[in-house]
């Protein structure tokens, strides 16, 4: 299976995160919409994720970070923001 990285922000109740999303080159599940609204998924996985507390803490990023799904508020990709 072709994959492709896409760029994404998330916004959860007390951070903003930019990071990148693999997914399906084509097919089911190429579009961010796809993943993100499958059932089964409890965590987002996101490469060189930035965080940005919404309260104007410090930003810090993390090569890897497994995200809960349940904590999502926004997710867009980062070329609409």
């Amino acid at each position: 299976m072709d994959l492709r990285r896409e760029s994404v922000v998330v916004e959860t109740d007390r951070y903003r995160v930019t990071g990148s999303m693999t997914l399906p080159s084509e097919g089911y599940g190429s579009r961010l919409s796809d993943h993100v609204n499958r059932r089964e998924l409890e965590f987002f996985t996101l490469q060189d994720a930035e965080l940005t507390p919404l309260d104007g803490g410090e930003a810090w990023g993390a090569p890897l970070l497994m995200l809960a799904s349940q904590h999502v508020r926004l997710i867009v990709p980062a070329a609409e923001v």
